[in-house]
């Protein structure tokens, strides 16, 4: 029966006699706020650095980019965000440590968190990204748009980045119920009120009615994110739709 209620989105009460549903409208917001910014500014980076290092391919410029995205690769997620409370927290003084606002006063308790998240990720998306760019750069289109007078500039906007739009819209879009669900580690070593602190606190206090909910809202996300890149993919690539 309380499963049944699920699918209507009554998550009903905590253990502790909360109501659930009001508590993740409140803490949605909270993780929007940081996941966001990462989601776009990770893609935008990436995806920038990933078509200027396969335009440089073969260069030692590559080799570089490629060994500090390995390294950036296999440093702890842990280390990025102590690293960055140190230096931006507690010698600069720049930012918060840890802590939380609404509206723009919340800019300076997000603005770490953010670039954490960022850097922690901008390795691994590199990489990626520029392997399928490496991917399409051999193809004969690619070769054919060169030998028609075609600028390395337009190439890559207009061929190598569009045709590799596929692989790219399933990573983002398979990541959109992190949006709404939250990080687990940067909300707990951040203090931010989302929703992936609120999942740890549940299952420190096992209160497992949170748990169940926090469980369903994921795998309700994942699903519709999978719906969504179908979508996707018809937009993104018209052979898709002619078949």
């Amino acid at each position: 029966r309380n499963t049944l209620r699920l699918f209507l989105f009554d998550f009903g009460q905590s253990d502790s006699g909360r109501d659930i549903g009001f508590d993740i409208a409140q803490r949605m917001g909270p993780s929007l706020a940081v996941s966001v910014p990462v989601l776009i500014l990770e893609l935008a980076l990436a995806i920038g650095l990933a078509l200027a290092v396969a335009v440089l391919r073969g260069t030692y410029l590559d080799l570089w980019a490629v060994v500090l995205c390995v390294a950036m690769m296999s440093v702890s997620m842990l280390f990025y965000i102590i690293g960055g409370q140190f230096l931006f927290g507690k010698l600069l003084r720049l930012v918060p440590i840890s802590g939380y606002d609404q509206g723009l006063a919340g800019f300076k308790f997000v603005a770490l968190p953010v670039l954490v998240s960022v850097v922690a990720a901008l390795g691994y998306g590199t990489r990626w990204y520029r392997t399928l760019f490496l991917e399409e750069i051999n193809r004969d289109y690619v070769r054919t748009a060169r030998a028609k007078g075609l600028g390395e500039r337009a190439v890559m906007l207009r061929h190598v980045l569009r045709n590799a739009l596929i692989p790219i819209l399933t990573g983002v879009v398979v990541l959109l119920p992190s949006l709404f669900i939250g990080n687990l580690i940067i909300e707990s070593f951040f203090g931010i009120p989302g929703l992936g602190s609120y999942t740890i606190e549940a299952i420190q206090s096992q209160d497992f009615a949170i748990v169940r909910a926090m469980v369903f809202l994921g795998s309700l996300l994942y699903i519709v994110g999978l719906l969504l890149t179908d979508v996707s993919y018809t937009l993104a690539d018209p052979r898709v739709r002619l078949e």
